[in-house]
């Protein structure tokens, strides 16, 4: 596995003190198959549950493969990304969420369907298990963001990708909620990158609960999504490059508009 790239995989997590253990225990293992150099992170932000004991543990357990990027307070799942993606050394990116939803053993898939050809692999649901009201929004907010940002994907938010480091050499993230997997996207898309696509699967939640299915966290997404699509969309086509108060102006909101914060 001389020849083999490096992989960094990393894990956004909050209150998952029932699941990060094994997707860490698994990723470690999954990893020493593919390469010889690799190494595990784990942004952890604000957890009110057991989760810091946990990653206590397992600091314990692996001394060289695991790293904590520890936080006391939260960060939003774009801001979690954010920190992940600036903290990972090596030549491939890997990422999923710390919810046990996807199997970190899939990863495999991916990496064989990488190579020097293409810049980035994103997994796409074979199913959703999820209740059913998840599946309706979830099917509603796919259709909404592809039409409104031209993404030709099959899943946009499917987090489970592996992407080539240097494509943060050329694009840049700024949001701090979860509209930051459309962002991504589009820019990856707009930049030309090369991507392929492949099925995985995707498990109930064993344990805690979503971060975003509730009312005002839908609401605020939507505008999130709002303000995205003015910087990302609107203002390129007038051939211009957005600033964060021409979009606040653009939706009708002030500067420090809460677009640009956890949602």
């Amino acid at each position: 596995m001389s020849d083999a790239p490096s992989i960094s995989a990393f894990f956004p997590a909050y209150n998952d003190g029932g699941t990060i253990a094994s997707m860490v225990i698994t990723a470690v293992q999954t990893l020493r198959e593919i390469t010889d150099d690799f190494e595990v992170l784990v942004v952890h932000n604000g957890s009110t549950d057991y989760t810091p004991q946990v990653l206590a543990e397992l600091q314990t357990l692996y001394p060289k493969e695991f790293r904590l990027l520890d936080y006391p307070y939260p960060l939003g799942y774009g801001g979690a990304l954010r920190i992940g993606f600036a903290n990972a050394t090596k030549d491939l990116i890997f990422y999923t969420d710390g919810d046990g939803q996807y199997d970190p053993r899939e990863l495999k898939a991916l990496y064989q369907a990488w190579s020097p050809e293409v810049d980035m692999v994103n997994g796409y649901k074979i199913a959703r298990h999820d209740p059913i009201h998840r599946v309706i929004i979830g099917g509603l907010y796919q259709r909404v963001v592809k039409g409104m940002f031209g993404l030709r994907l099959k899943d946009v938010d499917c987090d489970f990708r592996l992407i080539r480091r240097s494509i943060f050499d050329r694009i840049s993230l700024t949001e701090r909620s979860g509209v930051i997997c459309v962002e991504l996207m589009k820019n990856v898309q707009d930049a030309g990158f090369r991507l392929a696509e492949v099925p995985v699967h995707h498990h109930f939640r064993a344990y805690g609960g979503s971060q975003f299915f509730n009312l005002p966290r839908i609401y605020r997404s939507l505008r999130g999504l709002a303000g995205l699509w003015v910087r990302l969309v609107l203002l390129k086509r007038l051939g211009r490059t957005p600033t964060l108060s021409e979009e606040a102006s653009a939706l009708g909101l002030p500067e420090t508009s809460n677009a640009h914060k956890n949602a």
